[in-house]
């Protein structure tokens, strides 16, 4: 299925002239060799182009005859068809012969006798560096780039002077490459599984994918065989799931285009994901503002298409313009060599967007303008790791969440722990807004699939009523808190630091003390009607109590947390107001 619909977004792509088509590959040149009729170097062009302040290969799409294209072997018989880097063109290191050599084959396997100038001329070339390595010296020896060449690195193709066109452009090549999948191993016939097609050349190794956040720099496959383990029915390497050279090629461009597009890729935690529509859609061009982090040249960019999400829900555009067409999202994670498949999501537009927006409204909160409107899964995922640094967001937790809002399904367990145990250990901050509303959002939607008749659900901002023990224990000690703070301006460490994890998670061990505390610390403010409006609160918090459990489950404190958040954000609004009148 995920084959198929990488197939299908590369025919789509393939239409609108945006994607290399069969026989080619997305690529880079970074020289032109320019060549006379007999083979000679007249010039050298530096196609580089400047990306911030690195030079970057000129993006060009160039002729792929194997897996090569992407990573070559240490054979030295793989060489690229008319362009490839320097340590092949020139023929350096201890296989520099061999590497010509493979040159040379390359031009006449897939090209064989020809009557075009420019390939021809680039067949002289080589062979005249093969004899004599003297030939090459204009380019090894040149006085800006020779150095460079002399590295190996650099990607060079050729351009024949007497029509000034780059030699693989020309139409003798294109022909060539259609006929790829005849040319290879013709011993290999089968039925495509993604196809259907049947006596057609089954692809021996599948290509490497690049982009993928983690992965080997070099790529790496998400179709793959090596150890006898995994073979069947005396099948080797990628024979055991059949799929025919063109759809191999095909399907490989695709997902290295997504990966590589900003618009279609977002990286979360360890999972890279793509996502596309079977055809151009507003939702496909918007979906990534939906998850990432705002750009900090315009913040505001997100916000406005989250609200255009709404806006567009509510006037049921979606629905009616992209409702029924379907959408694709794809998790990807490395894996040693390999590539794992995090998940794979399939569905109408119109599911997709309206769960969104649910995700949205679950993490509605009240909180300072100074905050975010929406939150990003990055940093909801960043403010319940260690240190509040995205490498120490647990492994499969970013896959886990992003599955969880795309299905419209509970979120994973092991986001309320993460996000209660960085509670505890975040002395300082404790029960941030973002954390406050990843609560929030945890215990509304899970007792929205499994109901409670005990559960009230957790609003947006303070609910006096709300029946849970642990909601009014995390109030009753905000408001102990604040007492504290008043009675001694400047204080170094509150309760906040000392007792939080304790009052949170075994109520009776400290409350008894903290409200010893607390007679001291009224005593302490001279505002006699401060300290009315505090015994006010603390018996209308106390009525709700009968008295302090010995322990609170996991929910339980993760309604402590909540109510601790609104409480403070009740009195915090208080204090504001009364002091601005």
């Amino acid at each position: 299925m995920i084959l198929q619909a990488l197939k299908e977004y590369y025919d789509r792509k393939d239409a609108e002239g945006l994607i290399a088509g069969d026989g080619w590959i997305a690529g880079g040149i970074d020289f032109l060799i320019n060549l006379d009729h007999e083979g000679d170097i007249t010039n050298i062009e530096d196609l580089r182009e400047m990306e911030g302040k690195k030079s970057v290969p000129k993006a060009i799409n160039v002729p792929n005859i194997g897996k090569q294209a992407l990573k070559h072997t240490n054979s030295g018989k793989d060489a690229n068809l008319l362009w490839d880097n320097a340590s092949f063109v020139f023929g350096m290191g201890d296989k520099g012969d061999i590497r010509i050599q493979s040159m040379i084959e390359a031009i006449e396997t897939w090209i064989g006798d020809t009557t075009d100038e420019g390939i021809n001329a680039v067949k002289m070339f080589l062979m005249k560096g093969l004899e004599n390595r003297c030939h090459f010296d204009p380019a090894l020896k040149h006085s800006e780039y020779g150095e460079l060449f002399k590295s190996g690195n650099a990607k060079i193709s050729f351009r024949y002077l007497n029509n000034g066109k780059i030699v693989f452009h020309s139409p003798v090549v294109n022909e060539a490459l259609s006929k790829t999948n005849v040319l290879e191993s013709d011993t290999n016939i089968g039925t495509c599984m993604v196809t259907g097609k049947t006596n057609v050349p089954i692809e021996v190794t599948h290509p490497v994918t690049k982009g993928v956040w983690g992965a080997q720099t070099s790529g790496a496959c998400i179709v793959s065989f090596n150890k006898d383990a995994f073979n069947s029915y005396g099948k080797t390497q990628s024979l055991n799931a059949p799929v025919s050279k063109t759809v191999v090629s095909q399907y490989g461009k695709a997902l290295n285009t997504l990966l590589d597009s900003p618009r279609n890729c977002i990286h979360i935690g360890d999972a890279s994901t793509v996502f596309w529509s079977e055809k151009e859609t507003l939702f496909e061009n918007e979906f990534s503002f939906f998850f990432k982090e705002p750009d900090k040249d315009d913040p505001d960019s997100g916000v406005e298409k989250i609200k255009a999400l709404y806006h567009a829900l509510n006037t049921g555009a979606f629905v009616e313009e992209e409702g029924d067409i379907r959408f694709y999202v794809l998790g990807l994670a490395p894996n040693a060599a390999r590539i794992s498949v995090r998940f794979w999501q399939v569905g109408k537009i119109s599911d997709f967007a309206s769960r969104i927006k649910q995700y949205f409204d679950d993490f509605a909160i009240v909180k300072s303008p100074k905050e975010p409107e929406f939150y990003s899964i990055w940093r909801i995922l960043v403010n319940v790791s260690a240190q509040d640094k995205s490498e120490n967001i647990p492994p499969n937790l970013a896959g886990d969440f992003m599955r969880a809002i795309l299905n419209g399904t509970p979120y994973p367990a092991t986001l309320l722990q993460a996000c209660l145990r960085r509670i505890k250990s975040d002395t300082e901050n404790r029960v941030k807004p973002v954390r406050a509303a990843l609560l929030k959002a945890y215990l509304n939607r899970y007792y929205r699939f499994y109901p409670n008749k005990n559960y009230k659900e957790v609003n947006m901002e303070l609910d006096k009523n709300q029946p849970s023990i642990g909601y009014q224990l995390g109030r009753l000690f905000s408001v102990l808190e604040k007492i504290q703070e008043e009675a001694n301006p400047g204080l170094n460490a509150t309760i906040r630091e000392r007792y939080y994890g304790a009052a949170c998670a075994t109520p009776v061990t400290v409350f008894t003390n903290l409200l010893r505390l607390k007679n001291h610390h009224l005593a302490k403010l001279d505002n006699k009607g401060r300290i009315i409006n505090f015994e006010r609160l603390l018996g209308e918090i106390m009525s709700h109590l009968t008295d302090f459990p010995a322990h609170l489950d996991l929910h339980e404190q993760g309604r402590f947390a909540i109510g601790y958040y609104h409480q403070r954000q009740e009195l915090f609004t208080s204090s504001k107001g009364k002091t601005e009148e």
